[in-house]
């Protein structure tokens, strides 16, 4: 090659670099390349390396077509590291003869040019690339339907599902999201946590919550950043508590007013059957409202009592 390149380029002055060289003499032609006293660096990909050369604005990617996309993305940073203009050209063989991929890594390397666009190619070298199943390019379409964050949490769930030895329920990837209707404000007050991101925030954190440790946790913090809880934001968490002791117990709804309680399970509950009508023959106040409902009869004008009377029918089903 660099006998090609001085039979084109008469004029240039052309050094090599390689991996092969011996420590000084790589240091020497680096150096010099730096300082400009020649003005064609002839190398292999030792340079994707993070060596900083502010003067050089050209570079030119022989062979494009059997780099990785991640090298080419670093290989192209090795120009434009000053205030000129910089140009990067990848060359290829034949057009015609690519192969599939390595043609996606050249259309991907060219669409990214904006600021941050690292990101977006690695996530693009591991669609191209199929790591696995599971993030491959058969899965790449639903991820980006659902987001990043939400398939991840459906796959833990299916893994989680499978190391009990469960078939993972398709229907419901995530499990039962159990409704929580207390008949009052459940929310964090404008009065309370002025920030519209903030609240956004502790709100998701909340959903987040599996444990009531969890939520203990979260209790502490928001005293701690705001002071003791209003009514609202205590009710909030309440609804959570209520939500983390119904989901084990397959049920799917929970409307509590000051009237009675109802309680709705998905089909196929993970409970003993038992132990309902049990409840029912002997609480005249407990009634099945279809096939699916609890109708629990009893009025509570006060909210903590309707949560305590919620808290302690679980307890018996559990």
């Amino acid at each position: 090659m660099l006998e090609k390149l001085e039979t084109l380029l008469p004029e240039a002055r052309i050094r090599v670099a390689h991996g092969q060289m011996g420590e000084r003499d790589l240091e020497g032609v680096m150096r010099d390349f730096t300082h400009q006293r020649f003005n064609v660096l002839l190398c292999t990909t030792i340079i994707e390396t993070g060596i900083d050369v502010p003067t050089a604005n050209t570079i030119i990617m022989n062979r494009a077509d059997r780099f990785g996309l991640a090298q080419l993305h670093q290989l192209r940073g090795r120009v434009g590291r000053s205030h000129h203009q910089a140009y990067a050209y990848l060359l290829v063989d034949n057009m015609e003869g690519l192969t599939a991929q390595a043609k996606k890594r050249l259309e991907a390397i060219q669409a990214m040019e904006q600021l941050g666009s690292g990101f977006f190619l690695a996530m693009h070298d591991l669609e191209i690339r199929g790591a696995g199943e599971v993030l491959g390019e058969s899965q790449s379409g639903e991820m980006q339907e659902i987001g990043f964050s939400l398939y991840n949490d459906m796959l833990a769930a299916a893994i989680a599902s499978l190391k009990q030895g469960h078939e993972p329920d398709m229907a419901h990837p995530l499990g039962v999201t159990t409704e929580i209707n207390l008949h009052t404000p459940a929310l964090l007050p404008n009065d309370y946590c002025g920030d519209i991101h903030q609240r956004l925030v502790i709100y998701k954190r909340l959903a987040n919550c599996n444990t009531q440790e969890d939520l203990d946790e979260m209790h502490q913090e928001l005293i701690d950043r705001f002071g003791l809880l209003p009514e609202p934001a205590q009710t909030l968490l309440d609804s959570h508590r209520l939500r983390i002791l119904a989901k084990p117990l397959g049920i799917s709804k929970v409307d509590a007013s000051s009237e009675a309680i109802v309680i709705q399970f998905v089909p196929n509950p993970p409970i003993d059957p038992m132990k309902i009508i049990t409840m029912i023959q002997s609480r005249r106040y407990i009634k099945m409202n279809g096939p699916d409902k609890l109708r629990i009869e009893i009025k509570h004008e006060d909210l903590q009592q309707r949560v305590l009377a919620v808290k302690k029918f679980f307890g018996e089903l559990g």
